[in-house]
């Protein structure tokens, strides 16, 4: 089964070109479901049936696995079945016709704007980590990418006269507009400390670590933890909740949800429809305020 699942881990990069984390994430639940039906004998996945992949769920759920995970688990294992169908590996899918588990959907946590003042505050701007760190996360906000593609940016990406990056992933690019504080930090970054971030190494990327090479996700990882404990912020923040925030704030302020999803780089405008949620909040707010009979 091992040769089956590298297979199919390179077919969601090479041909699906599917995000590093959803190929890690179905990678991980595959291997665990295929550990399962070594435990129970089963060597040959053509010995599976809808009765098996129940069984497995019905497993996880006995472990107290959250919904979410059930849901994201059982769409691991389908796809798993499909690749496997269509590479003539298999000829039925037993995954066909289950229903995925009900997964009630929660409000994206973002954080307030004072907060966002407060976790940009805390950078250094004496020293060359810290303008590089503040240039980060003043991009991450203005912009709403995600921290790959963040991490993945080229100095070329940028053009700071014009005020926009240009952004590119395995599945599409767009072109995303720069605030002023952004193109700000950006500058200040350029000019005084990449250049001695990089130790006279050459290449592209625009955010280096302290070894000249390109930052790598684990490493803005930590940058956004630590910034976090200084701040005093009680929730939890992660590269994430900062393009929640940068959504959920155009949305308060009158962005119109196509804008929106062609910014954040969404395939399908459902996935921009869950910040409706802060627009509905907004139109109460001033329902409350400017109907004389609302309170």
């Amino acid at each position: 089964m091992n040769a089956y699942i590298v297979d199919y881990t390179n077919f969601m990069k090479d041909k699906c070109h599917k995000s590093q984390n959803t190929v890690e994430s179905y990678t991980r639940d595959v291997t665990q479901y295929t550990t399962y039906l070594d435990e129970l004998g089963i060597t040959n996945l053509k010995n599976t049936t809808k009765t098996t992949v129940l069984s497995y769920m019905a497993d996880l759920k006995n472990k107290g696995r959250a919904n979410s995970t059930l849901s994201r688990t059982l769409a691991s294992i389908r796809s798993f079945y499909m690749f496997l169908i269509e590479n003539g590996y298999m000829d039925t899918d037993p995954t066909d016709s289950l229903a995925t588990p009900h997964v009630e959907k929660k409000p994206p946590a973002v954080l307030s704007n004072s907060e966002i003042d407060l976790l940009l505050a805390q950078p250094n701007m004496t020293e060359n980590k810290g303008i590089r760190d503040r240039a980060m996360l003043e991009v991450l906000y203005a912009t709403g990418i995600r921290v790959s593609e963040l991490i993945g940016l080229d100095v070329l990406d940028i053009n700071l006269d014009m005020g926009y990056l240009h952004c590119r992933n395995n599945r599409s690019e767009r072109v995303i507009p720069l605030g002023h504080k952004a193109i700000s930090a950006l500058k200040v970054y350029l000019d005084k400390a990449r250049p001695y971030l990089l130790k006279g190494n050459g290449g592209q990327a625009l955010f280096v670590n302290c070894n000249g090479g390109r930052i790598s996700r684990q490493g803005f990882w930590k940058i956004i933890k630590q910034y976090q404990e200084s701040s005093g912020i009680k929730q939890q923040i992660t590269p994430h909740s900062l393009r929640h925030s940068f959504a959920a704030h155009l949305i308060e302020n009158g962005a119109d949800l196509e804008s929106l999803k062609a910014m954040m780089g969404h395939a399908d405008i459902s996935s921009t429809q869950i910040y409706t949620c802060f627009l509905d909040e907004k139109i109460k707010t001033v329902y409350d305020k400017a109907h004389p009979r609302a309170l």
